[in-house]
């Protein structure tokens, strides 16, 4: 009768969803080769859950494994190519122009500091300072209201001891 009780824990199912401890696992497991009921059980939960993900699934628009393919093949029928160089020159209004040449563009950041526009800063402050605004205010009503109850509280007792 363990053994029922065991298989009705619900370790099986944290076991197959993938929510069991590693103790839970390794005692299923060891449960699992020692008693053909608890295997049974849980190839037959493995089973049912499988036959729900099946009923649940969602097919996918018609076409879409044949573009999967389509890419696939693209992307095994590309040849390898080099990848375009650029070379900096200037015309002859000073302007720089870019032409295909044989070296490559480096890019180096010089600083490790994320940028933001000035507008985006200036709309961080304002946000930051209706956060401080709304702290100050949400402390001061915690403070009235708990004021209030204790207030309520003795003209409560008051009311109880003219009540008497």
């Amino acid at each position: 009768m363990a053994i029922q009780d065991y298989i009705e824990s619900g370790v099986l199912e944290a076991y197959i969803i993938g929510a069991a401890s590693a103790d839970e696992v390794k005692e299923l497991l060891y449960l699992k080769a020692r008693y053909p009921e608890i295997n049974l059980a849980l190839q037959q939960l493995e089973a049912d859950m499988e036959r729900v993900a099946q009923h649940m699934a969602i097919k996918p628009p018609p076409g879409t494994w044949d573009k999967i393919a389509q890419e696939i093949d693209g992307l095994i029928l590309r040849q390898d190519t080099e990848p375009d160089t650029f070379e900096q020159r200037s015309d002859r209004n000073g302007y720089k122009t870019h032409k295909t040449g044989n070296q490559y563009i480096e890019v180096e950041a010089e600083s490790t500091y994320m940028r933001l526009h000035k507008n985006w800063k200036w709309a961080f402050w304002a946000v930051f300072a209706l956060a401080k605004v709304f702290l100050v205010c949400s402390i001061y009503f915690y403070l009235e209201n708990r004021q209030a109850q204790e207030n309520i509280k003795e003209l409560k007792t008051e009311l109880r001891q003219l009540k008497k």
